[in-house]
């Protein structure tokens, strides 16, 4: 299956420009509690299939993991329930380097 990306830099200026996208964290609790991108909904993968009725499916969503791998199985999984969903190229490696 194929996953919609989208890099860092797109997604800090949808965010920048006030767009309404839900931000899912897929990473385990302790990977989400040592830092994370303001606003983020979270969600560890290994819940996604149990929990996705706790997203909006009228709403995009970003999926973030640590490097882009977990959060494209969630993109998958999210995308065969019918969700838009894109996936976050490099995860939050990539996203802090474009912060600093």
């Amino acid at each position: 299956m194929q996953v919609k990306n989208i890099t860092p830099e797109e997604l800090q200026q949808r965010l920048k420009n006030g767009e309404d996208v839900t931000l899912l964290d897929v990473r385990e609790d302790h990977e989400f509690r040592a830092g994370h991108i303001e606003g983020s909904f979270h969600i560890p993968l290994g819940q996604v299939l149990q929990r996705y009725r706790e997203l909006n499916p009228d709403k995009e969503a970003v999926v973030i993991c640590r490097s882009g791998n977990r959060s494209r199985l969630a993109c998958e999984w999210l995308s065969e329930k019918g969700f838009d969903v894109l996936n976050l190229e490099g995860g939050l490696i990539r996203w802090n380097k474009t912060q600093q």
